[in-house]
């Protein structure tokens, strides 16, 4: 095909927008991605509502990207989350902002965003083409080209926005940290983040299906420091937990090789010990000739039953009125402090979110120029930058690819 100035290798968030701020910028701009449509991954995102950014301050954003925040603060106030929500309203789409500032289209369509994006691209002239890339061409320390499965495309500059390894089927399958290494990037060794999590307690599996919603989840480390605490909603599964409480707080269990954890329910957050035993009380005065196990049900979710009985070490045909005031104790202690322990969590093809991924420190954080290859820039997921949940990913995305694709439009024209 002709020589082109741009060519950005991925047609996710980060690829989208690199490639409509290139062509902005001036340059011809041509688009490759592997899959028939682009944006596959935000299909799934928000569970098909698509959280593309938490409507709050720059600080705000980078307090929840745990890792390299400050590699992207520059970028992150060149495209703030306002200036996000500013773009696709300005592309026709009506937001909304829900609880913990999370941003969704108004109509709850992940399909908008990407239609939006989809439209724009086509409006800014670039040039979509179904391939997939396999190799960055160099001479001389320069980008010259890009090597596809179906074809070979020259250019002076290349936007590298494959994404991470995560959920493999919408296409994020590692591809991004081979082409980089071939080119002498490092690669931090690639690990799942906002991802469900595997428990060792076997009764986990007995209470599969079970939600628990407005429950307060703290997880602590090997030396009992709390890296996570927060009240929400989560799940109980074959082989652990899941849920948005669990999910955020994976992304705070980042050294699995050296650190045990274990998670903390409370499944009573609204009421202190005092006022919890006070119920108690009341409960087992007023049914007093119930047995233990139908008391329960009206203290928790009946799949939890059995496990209560079982961990409460309190026979489940024992009448109200026989319970001690030592076995209330311990219905207490497990009501508002279920231990569990973290195996690890589930395989990188079931996270949401790669941690990992190219070194920072080889990336100019002002342009997102690779520092190893003239012409050639990163954004996204393919960086060694994550986030927890709530649209801070997604922001990432934006304001990496926005930032990648004007300055590989600026490197064309300063050749």
């Amino acid at each position: 095909m002709n020589n082109r100035d741009v060519i950005v290798i991925g047609g996710g968030a980060a690829g989208m927008l690199a490639a409509r701020a290139a062509s902005l910028a001036g340059a011809s701009v041509t688009l490759l991605e592997r899959n028939p449509k682009l944006g596959r991954k935000l299909y799934i995102t928000g569970k098909g509502r698509c959280n593309l950014t938490n409507h709050c301050s720059v600080e705000e954003v980078l307090a929840n990207i745990p890792g390299n925040s400050r590699f992207v603060t520059g970028v992150m106030h060149r495209l703030p989350p306002a200036a996000v929500m500013d773009l696709f309203e300005s592309l026709g789409v009506q937001l909304k902002t829900e609880r913990g500032n999370r941003v969704f289209p108004q109509s709850d369509k992940a399909a908008d965003i990407i239609d939006a994006l989809v439209a724009e691209l086509r409006r800014c002239r670039v040039t979509v083409v179904q391939d997939r890339a396999m190799r960055i061409c160099c001479e001389g320390g320069r980008v010259t080209a890009v090597e596809g499965e179906n074809g070979t495309y020259p250019c002076r500059a290349v936007v590298l926005a494959t994404g991470g390894a995560s959920y493999p089927l919408t296409g994020s399958t590692g591809d991004g940290y081979t082409m980089a290494r071939e080119l002498g990037h490092s690669i931090v060794t690639p690990r799942p983040s906002l991802v469900p999590l595997e428990i060792r307690e076997e009764f986990c599996s007995a209470m599969q299906g079970l939600s628990l919603k407005n429950v307060t989840l703290k997880v602590k480390n090997s030396k009992k420091k709390v890296v996570f605490q927060e009240q929400g909603e989560m799940l109980f599964t074959h082989f652990g937990i899941s849920g948005p409480l669990v999910l955020s707080a994976s992304a705070c269990m980042r050294d699995f090789d050296r650190e045990e954890y274990t998670a903390v329910i409370d499944l009573k957050p609204a009421l202190d010990e005092q006022k919890l035993d006070a119920r108690l009380v009341r409960e087992f005065t007023e049914r007093s000739n119930q047995d233990f196990q139908n008391i329960l049900g009206g203290l928790v979710p009946r799949l939890m039953v059995p496990v209560m009985v079982e961990l409460t070490g309190i026979a489940g045909n024992i009448k109200g009125h026989e319970i001690t005031k030592g076995q209330r104790r311990r219905l207490l202690e497990v009501l508002k402090g279920l231990t569990i322990h973290i195996i690890g969590p589930r395989p990188l093809s079931d996270a949401i979110v790669t941690a990992g991924g190219v070194k920072v420190g080889e990336i100019d954080p002002k342009t997102m120029a690779s520092k190893k290859v003239s012409g050639l820039f990163l954004a996204g997921e393919v960086m060694d930058v994550d986030a927890y949940t709530g649209g801070f990913n997604l922001q990432i995305a934006w304001a990496t690819g926005n930032v990648a694709g004007e300055s590989a439009a600026s490197y064309c024209k300063e050749e």
